[in-house]
């Protein structure tokens, strides 16, 4: 029986697994590096760009604040103003717990993965909102390079603190490019803005032993996969189904694979049974087939909304890798 690794990267390279890989079980998550806060329900925070972050009571996620009081960057001409990037920590106390709890992991049986989030994207309209940032993409191009550059450079640093502190095996990035409909914005848009930026992001990840990059984008971006591709992404986790997954794997497969063809909104809901779950679980494996492909929740880490769905997904999975391998 192959490793969860082993069992991995024979899915990803198109050779010979043994089973379906449950969802997220390859990458064991460090969550304890510094460098992000995040709210948890019914909190409101703001973290070290200065972005508060409010979690409402009963909501399945949080939010910045973007009122006239709260946004960070109120005129994107004036970036310079507005934006200052935190400090990166360098204590060893600061960096303590993820190397103790990395260096427990089993590497051989694991990636040992990082969470890096928000990416590029969402970075600019968190600090601005997502209409300022859309409309400065088209009225003040010259300032978005130059404050996409500035994140770059933080994000680069920050990598940097990351590798020699933990030396990770795979990085778990997260910056959503879409709705479920459509990409945020045109091919290319994105060729000219965002994908300089990761191509630099994720080359110097690969450059410094990082052997898997996971990109998470729960959202429809079948238009930008070539660009992920091009910017060194091994996985896109999130795929929706309203990508075509199948037809992706057909088209790409030998150069990316896909993780999710879940709907998370479909399984993860107050009133989910596990029929529903397995149901969804059935039709993303016997569709998308055991290459190139990892059946997952859509949502962008090991957990869900509603206490279940994530481990009856895991046992969906199992019932299926019975009855296909």
């Amino acid at each position: 029986m192959l490793t969860k690794k082993q069992n991995l990267l024979e899915t990803i390279k198109g050779g010979n697994p043994d089973r379906f890989v449950k969802q997220y079980e390859f990458m064991h998550f460090i969550m304890e590096a510094p460098g992000g806060r995040f709210p948890q329900p019914g909190e409101t925070i703001k973290n070290d760009w200065g972005i508060t972050f409010k979690w409402p009571e009963g909501q399945l996620g949080g939010f910045p604040v973007h009122d006239d009081e709260h946004k960070v960057l109120k005129d994107i001409t004036e970036w310079k103003k507005y934006v200052k990037a935190p400090v990166i920590p360098t204590s060893d106390e600061a960096w303590a717990a993820a190397i103790a709890h990395a260096n427990t992991v089993d590497r051989n049986e694991e990636f040992v993965t990082l969470f890096v989030a928000p990416g590029v994207f969402e970075m600019t309209h968190h600090l601005m909102s997502m209409e300022d940032a859309l409309m400065a993409l088209y009225e003040e191009p010259e300032a978005m390079h130059e404050l996409i550059d500035y994140l770059t450079e933080h994000e680069l640093a920050y990598a940097k603190a990351l590798i020699d502190h933990i030396h990770p095996d795979c990085i778990f990035h997260h910056d959503d490019w879409g709705s479920q409909k459509s990409s945020f914005i045109s091919p290319a848009m994105f060729e000219e803005f965002f994908l300089p930026a990761y191509k630099k992001i994720y080359a110097f990840y690969k450059a410094n032993g990082v052997e898997l990059i996971v990109h998470h984008s729960d959202s429809y971006a079948a238009n930008l996969v070539p660009f992920m591709i091009e910017m060194g992404v091994d996985i896109w986790q999130g795929v929706m189904t309203t990508n075509n997954t199948p037809e992706l794997i057909k088209q790409y497969g030998s150069q990316i694979s896909f993780m999710g063809d879940i709907d998370s909104g479909v399984v993860d809901f107050p009133a989910w049974t596990p029929e529903i779950v397995a149901k969804e679980v059935e039709r993303a494996c016997r569709n998308c087939g055991k290459l190139y492909f990892i059946p997952c929740l859509t949502q962008g880490g090991n957990w869900s909304s509603f206490p279940g769905v994530y481990d009856s997904t895991n046992e969906a999975i199992e019932k299926m890798t019975k009855e296909m391998f």
